[in-house]
């Protein structure tokens, strides 16, 4: 690239931060502000509801006070969550906000000096542009790279995102070489976050390399794994990360166009992505010559109809090009002949959210966080049996026990810890003895996980771990495309056997008969599907093999989860004859009072949906769960 041309693009985007960074001033500096969480975490929990009270109650008193609606900060549990910033204090957030104590924060924060700290989780350290945590329980495990803009800029505001450094990485990489781009990536050890942990410089030169003048580059935004949202969070509260870094890969790869490709169960992160594009375009970010170079790259979003199989990259490419998501043989690789046979490049949401930061910083900021093997920071959505469920960042190598019980505050109910299912359905359950394990792509691999769409979700002493398996292999087995036998086949198989195990009908020789199996499924599989399906299967053998003899020779559920195996029972001296709790809350009329007004429990017709046991007064505790099922306690 000429001198001259690389002064045009400086200059281009010296103008456009300089307004970008003018505006976020005039918009927050020396005035209140009030930025109220809003993404799909948030409206679920009433957030839409809070925003417009504050909206109403700025407005009925006619403040000069911004009322910003901005994404998910990663504290799902505390949602809604709103920050106050005001001149004079730092920011300040507050959780479980409701209409209510919205009104009551702009009466007695805003109009007065009383920041109301029953409200409040946590205060961040003030900033014209970009506040960052100060004083949060769980701060100093965290180390936000890619999450660091979520839920402090409107996603649907590009000159916040450039206010806070965003397309400074776009400006710089294009005044380089693409060869230079692809070795500094190579140099940050970064690896794809879909799952694989493949090195993405590596593969951005295999797609380099390809020969073609067309090439493509799609990000893999369809993340399907139960308990997991982080791409979905990230498209929702800081798109322009995304698609900013889906630009410079296609830059460095020599693309034309792009692709992201999300689930239209996402509505939100659609919307958001859609407008996101649309800013970038009139700014000359993307599009045609893109900050006056003659670069041009055009991205469009792919809504996928959500099934499963479709996140592999080549089952992928099928259903852009309009056919069945089904998966093709390999080779030959996609960066060789992907969409419409031509090189293509895969990456997920949160890999290319990565790459702008390391271009702007450089490889070598990015490498001193996280291992040698494994730089940077991993990503977890904390879902399951655990206190502050949301989205969590932490370097690489932080271990299991620190993001459960420090950054996740433990189980709840005073329960005990029994095992995390990381990866997903693909992943496997790791128990207590794997709590210090080290969060990263190889300690993961070799302890029989895999870090997967960064699902992470958390079982107590209550969660049996034949079920727990039978459930994401349920999962799996339904979202299997069927084109190869052994998947199709082998995971119907694998699933009667666990059902059988469930019920109480299974047979000690089968456990060795699913094991076999598994390996098989897991051997023969044409793709990632097939290949990890058989994952929760073969971590619960290693690490929960008890549990499988004692459903098969006591007829015994431990954790009394297994419907087949436990009953319902009403002991008769702890029954209250005036109580009719239990007969009030039970939908199939299984409960009748006898002679003496002692309730009793038809076993014919209870469904052991456990109702009734959360029904019956604590004072009285009269209801038990049995495993296996017995006679009626004397």
């Amino acid at each position: 690239m000429k001198a001259t041309e690389r002064s045009t693009i400086a200059t281009a985007f010296q103008e456009i931060s300089k307004r970008a960074v003018a505006h976020v001033r005039e918009l927050k500096q020396n005035k209140p502000y009030i930025l109220v969480g809003a993404a799909t975490c948030g409206r679920a929990a009433g957030a839409l509801d809070v925003l417009k009270t504050f909206r109403e109650e700025i407005k009925k008193r006619n403040l000069d006070c911004p009322v910003i609606e901005v994404g998910c900060m990663g504290h799902c549990y505390a949602e809604p969550i709103v920050i106050i910033g005001k001149p004079g204090y730092p920011p300040v957030c507050y959780g479980y906000v409701n209409p209510v104590i919205a009104e009551r924060l702009v009466n007695e924060f805003i109009l007065g000096e009383n920041p109301c700290p029953e409200f409040v989780i946590g205060a961040l350290e003030a900033n014209d542009i970009l506040p960052s945590f100060q004083d949060f329980p769980r701060a100093k495990y965290e180390q936000k790279i890619i999450l660091k803009n979520c839920g402090h800029i409107d996603p649907t505001d590009i000159e916040q995102y450039i206010a806070a450094g965003g397309y400074t990485g776009l400006a710089k990489a294009i005044d380089m070489p693409p060869e230079a781009i692809i070795n500094e990536i190579k140099k940050s050890g970064l690896r794809g976050r879909g799952g694989a942990g493949f090195p993405a410089g590596r593969k951005w030169q295999y797609g380099r390399d390809a020969k073609g003048t067309t090439k493509y580059i799609i990000c893999n935004a369809d993340e399907g794994d139960p308990g997991a949202f982080v791409d979905r969070a990230i498209l929702e509260s800081d798109p322009h990360s995304v698609i900013e870094g889906l630009i410079i890969a296609g830059y460095a790869v020599g693309a034309r166009y792009g692709y992201i490709y999300v689930r239209a169960e996402y509505p939100l992160a659609v919307e958001r992505v859609g407008i996101a594009l649309k800013q970038s375009k009139k700014l000359k970010l993307s599009g045609s010559n893109i900050l006056g170079s003659n670069f041009n790259f055009d991205i469009r979003i792919f809504q996928g109809s959500g099934a499963f199989v479709c996140g592999e990259a080549t089952a992928m490419a099928n259903s852009i090009e309009g056919k069945a998501g089904t998966p093709r043989p390999r080779p030959p690789r996609m960066t060789t002949s992907g969409l419409f046979g031509k090189p293509t490049v895969v990456n997920n949401v949160k890999t290319l959210a990565y790459v702008p930061q390391i271009i702007k910083n450089g490889a070598s900021w990015f490498i001193k966080t996280g291992t040698k093997d494994s730089p940077g920071t991993a990503v977890f959505a904390l879902a399951g049996k655990i206190v502050n469920t949301g989205m969590v960042e932490v370097p690489m190598g932080t271990t299991l026990r620190q993001i459960i019980f420090d950054v996740g505050s433990g189980i709840p109910n005073k329960k005990l810890f029994k095992a995390v299912q990381i990866g997903g359905p693909s992943g496997g359950c790791l128990p207590e003895a794997s709590l210090d394990l080290p969060v990263d792509f190889d300690s993961l691999q070799n302890a029989g996980a895999i870090m997967g769409s960064g699902g992470m979700v958390i079982c107590d002493e209550d969660d049996c771990m034949v079920e727990i398996a039978r459930y994401f292999l349920e999962f799996t087995q339904r979202e299997s495309c069927g084109k190869c036998t052994f998947c199709r086949l082998g995971t119907r198989q694998m699933l009667e056997i666990l059902t059988d195990f469930t019920q109480g009908k299974g047979k000690l020789e089968d456990i060795d008969n699913l094991e076999k199996l598994a390996e098989e499924v897991k051997a023969g599989s044409l793709c990632g599907l097939g290949q990890t399906a058989p994952n929760p299967i073969l971590t619960t053998l290693r690490y929960f093999r008890n549990e499988y003899e004692e459903h098969i020779k006591l007829g015994k559920c431990p954790a009394l989860m297994c419907q087949h195996l436990i009953a319902y029972y009403i002991l008769p001296d702890k029954c209250e004859r005036s109580c009719d709790a239990c007969i009030g809350s039970c939908t199939v009329e299984a409960i009748t009072p006898n002679k003496k007004r002692i309730k009793v429990i038809d076993q014919e017709k209870c469904v052991k949906c456990g109702t009734c046991l959360k029904a019956c007064p604590p004072q009285y505790n009269a209801i038990v769960k049995l495993s296996p099922p017995s006679e009626v306690p004397k």
